[in-house]
């Protein structure tokens, strides 16, 4: 009898095998259909705003609208991947970079929502739950802190846009290595774009441009929530293993670890909130769960760089450019913040003491979640888009 459950586990593995590979095979279909997604955007904005792109968005011309458009965007959907895979396609439809840059800033901070929320499961126990919180909220006060020290920096000096642009001219090259404006991933993702654009011919323009991009953010939103569940079945048990393999070593191997997570999974969301219940139950400090969430935050840019792929020809630059600057943000932030030892312990002071009134009063950590990330926004948004109309 005892022969019987290994004799049907060794039948099931060919079988779980070929699960595997099917999965796979729907992660690599799902990516190119969000780079599909994103040239659908790009062409529809193109559509839409025919030579009129600057006047559309010169209500984002402030860069504290932008700011508050990526943090209410994100939190919404609770996906930065979706809102920067988004924001790229808009860049290559004729969106300025610089109006761009404020928005991938806000989808940091927007983004930080679901660890957050996850921690309110250990609302019932005290100590958890205060260990929890100041786990997640490490997360937001990093990224706060970030946008504080960089956003007046690009606004004075510009210097990701000037350092984004010179990466992506570099990898993109002068046209006269471009071969002709050629690009395979464009030709290979060509007959989507041609399909669903297609469907909108029948709709007068420019209302058939606004259709394509709905079209186009809807396909970026299914890829991804599709992707992420896939990518959670076949890795975030080997990522709870590596998560477990690097308790306790230096921060540096914490930082690799919750970006090769994050790569690995396609979710910064879900590389901070495995690490939320080991915080509660006292697996992990705060000092050790840190590094990671830092890791998480460089891992999520691969998705926009991903998406950047997708442009070819003028506006491949400016693509690829705040793709680049979206990862260089969030290189900078940790190498400044976390290799200050002055500005290192700021966010951990901000959780923790947060955390200690939170854990008194538990009502007040909803009133955080809604302020933060809804009621302010929307308050600073109306009064910023009040200022540009007098």
């Amino acid at each position: 009898m005892s022969q019987i459950p290994e004799q049907i586990s060794n039948n099931d593995r060919p079988q779980q095998k070929g699960n595997n590979i099917l999965k796979w095979v729907g992660i690599l279909l799902l990516v190119y259909l969000l780079i599909a997604a994103v040239g659908m955007i790009s062409l529809g904005f193109k559509s839409v705003t025919g030579e009129g792109t600057e006047k559309l968005f010169a209500f984002a011309t402030n860069p504290f609208s932008g700011l508050i458009i990526g943090t209410l965007a994100t939190a919404l959907i609770q996906s930065s991947s979706t809102v920067t895979s988004i924001t790229v396609g808009l860049v290559a439809g004729g969106l300025p970079v610089v109006t761009a840059i404020p928005i991938i800033m806000g989808a940091n901070i927007g983004t930080t929502i679901t660890n957050t929320l996850v921690s309110l499961g250990h609302i019932g126990d005290k100590e958890e739950f205060k260990r929890a919180f100041a786990a997640a909220t490490i997360h937001d006060f990093f990224n706060l802190i970030s946008v504080v020290l960089f956003l007046p920096l690009e606004i004075i000096f510009h210097p990701l846009e000037q350092m984004g642009l010179f990466l992506a001219q570099g990898l993109v090259g002068g046209s006269s290595l471009s071969l002709k404006g050629f690009n395979l991933v464009t030709t290979v993702t060509k007959p989507v774009v041609n399909f669903f654009s297609g469907i909108t011919h029948v709709i007068s323009p420019p209302l058939d441009g606004a259709v394509l991009i709905l079209m186009g953010v809807a396909l970026i939103f299914f890829s991804i929530v599709l992707m992420g569940k896939l990518l959670k079945v076949l890795m975030v048990g080997r990522a709870k293993g590596m998560l477990y393999t690097t308790i306790g070593r230096d921060p540096m191997t914490g930082i690799v670890a919750g970006t090769v997570i994050t790569i690995l999974v396609q979710s910064s969301s879900t590389t901070t909130s495995l690490m939320v219940p080991l915080a509660g139950s006292g697996v992990l400090g705060l000092s050790q769960i840190y590094p990671f969430t830092l890791g998480a935050n460089m891992g999520t840019c691969i998705t926009a760089l991903l998406a950047a792929t997708a442009i070819s020809g003028n506006q491949a630059v400016p693509a690829l450019e705040i793709a680049m600057i979206h990862m260089l943000y969030n290189f900078l932030g940790v190498v400044v913040i976390y290799g200050i030892p002055f500005l290192r312990q700021l966010p951990v002071i901000g959780a923790q003491k947060l955390a200690d009134v939170a854990s008194e009063r538990k009502y007040l950590a909803v009133v955080y979640i809604l302020g933060v990330f809804f009621v302010i926004p929307i308050i600073l948004l109306g009064l910023s888009t009040l200022t540009a109309n007098i």
